[in-house]
């Protein structure tokens, strides 16, 4: 597949045929997943293939009360656990959710979760993390530089095998009931459940805000990046070729 191409159209993908993933194609994906970089090259992560139907429900059942929560928070127009949320107005939203919030869900992917064709379990060894913001006053992520690369080739290397997925952290809310399910000891740390199959539609390009919304130059209040420069009062050679020749241009690229 083309790089650039397979970069432009890896969205996340929560809708799958009921096609089975043999093994071989999961271990495929993982021994080309694991080159992914690493601090230290500690390589800090392990990964469960949940196959068992009672641990499949286990973890759907562990998953659908954080999705309720997200759902309410957003219901009341707040990014679910935003680090600069008012706890207070959190839990006034989840105690003001409505019920349809609730049935909602214990839809889709959520209430399904236990029947997706591939059900990965990412664990991340903390003692092998150099989470060099541990002691930040703010909260910690510099950890996750070690791991989450690993889970985004998983996602790359399966659209290699013209499987989609996504990743999501839901399950991190229950992170001790999912530890004891499947047998983790305290140290390894729940950073990422991957579900993955066959997309039920075909992959299409994504739409993301350009690159001068959210890049500027030398300080974040900086001239954004990838904007066009700003003319000089004395228009360079090339300036003026570029102005002269701009009607051209533009009848050509209208049929475009």
């Amino acid at each position: 597949m083309d790089l650039i191409e397979t970069l432009r159209s890896t969205g996340a993908v929560r809708e799958f045929t009921a096609d089975p993933v043999p093994d071989e194609v999961v271990t495929r994906i993982l021994d080309n997943a694991r080159f992914a970089p690493s601090g230290a090259n500690a390589q800090a992560w392990h990964v469960v293939l949940v196959k068992s139907p009672a641990l499949r429900a286990g973890l759907r059942d562990l998953y659908l009360p954080g999705w309720r929560d997200y759902l309410a928070m957003g219901a009341a127009g707040l990014r679910p656990w935003a680090p600069t949320n008012d706890p207070a107005a959190e839990a006034e939203a989840l105690a003001a959710a409505p019920a349809a919030v609730t049935a909602a869900a214990a839809q889709g992917f959520a209430g399904e979760l236990d029947r997706v064709p591939v059900l990965l379990v990412v664990f991340a060894d903390l003692r092998a993390l150099a989470a060099v913001d541990r002691d930040a006053r703010r909260y910690s992520f510099a950890g996750g530089a070690s791991v989450y690369p690993f889970v985004w080739s998983i996602l790359l290397a399966a659209r290699a095998e013209g499987l989609g997925g996504v990743l999501t952290t839901m399950l991190i809310r229950a992170e001790d009931a999912v530890r004891r399910l499947l047998g983790a000891p305290e140290h390894w740390a729940v950073a990422a459940v991957v579900a993955l199959g066959r997309p039920a539609r075909a992959p299409r390009r994504l739409r993301r805000r350009p690159v001068s919304s959210f890049a500027t130059v030398d300080r974040i209040d900086g001239a954004a990046l990838g904007d066009p420069p700003k003319p000089s009062g004395d228009p360079s050679a090339a300036t003026q070729s570029m102005l002269r020749d701009a009607p051209a241009r533009l009848r050509s690229e209208d049929s475009i």
